[in-house]
């Protein structure tokens, strides 16, 4: 980092720490502008460091999977940690499509390991945000994530439309994939469900027929029968 870059992030902190003091002063609705204003500017600071978002995000992504050894008091809270740095990764780096779309998952699991119905469905509507975070930095990446999301919540319409996005984006899985999926679970025998599955394995055969067919057709047309390009120049044949 510059000097320059230093003197101008510390004269921005300095700044974003006067308006929360400002803001604890103030009545309500001139203090939720200089809390806003204050967030912006801290934002601002940690924003636009590469390495830092990368290590945030392989962090979190460690997490994650350590989650999967653990007991589940301890589960919880390597999650919780996991999603921490996810959504810290997001702030300095909203375009982060990684952390967008493992911060949802982090939000599964955690929802998973949850008994309360109330604070599965808080947890499952948190992963949705960041899956749609995610759709919105790359369309159609977190489109298997949230069919997913709606079969467990029994919306099969919402469903469907998922997975033709998903299907359409190239981020569908492999059929063994989806139908070993435990959270797809309660579609996978569903009629709309296996016509889907269907009409998506048919896509690709007649994608390779018409291209066997066009390069069959190009196989049989007629070859011209060049000649040598004297044969075409009349100064050539003069001078023979």
């Amino acid at each position: 980092m510059s000097l320059l870059s230093s003197f101008t992030k510390r004269s921005t902190l300095d700044s974003a720490v006067k308006q929360v003091a400002k803001a604890r002063k103030s009545e309500a609705a001139l203090a939720e502008q200089l809390y806003k204003g204050a967030y912006q500017g801290f934002a601002s600071v940690i924003a636009d460091n590469l390495i830092v978002s990368e290590a945030l995000y392989n962090w979190g992504f460690a997490l994650l999977h350590e989650a999967e050894i653990q007991p589940k008091e301890q589960a919880v809270e390597t999650l919780e940690d996991a999603i921490s740095k996810f959504s810290f990764c997001l702030l300095t780096a909203p375009n982060y499509l990684g952390a967008a779309i493992d911060g949802g998952v982090a939000f599964m699991e955690l929802a998973r390991l949850s008994a309360e119905e109330p604070s599965k469905q808080y947890l499952y509507s948190m992963a949705k945000q960041f899956f749609e975070k995610a759709g919105s930095i790359q369309k159609g990446s977190a489109a298997y994530n949230l069919a997913c999301l709606y079969a467990l919540s029994n919306d099969h319409e919402a469903c469907l439309v998922a997975l033709k996005q998903a299907k359409d984006h190239g981020s569908l899985p492999d059929d063994a994939v989806i139908l070993a999926d435990a959270d797809m679970a309660s579609v996978i025998e569903q009629t709309w469900f296996k016509e889907f599955l269907v009409e998506a394995r048919k896509k690709p055969e007649l994608e390779e027929k018409a291209a066997k067919e066009q390069q069959e057709a190009i196989s049989y047309e007629p070859k011209l029968n060049l000649r040598k390009t004297e044969d075409f120049d009349y100064y050539a044949k003069d001078e023979k």
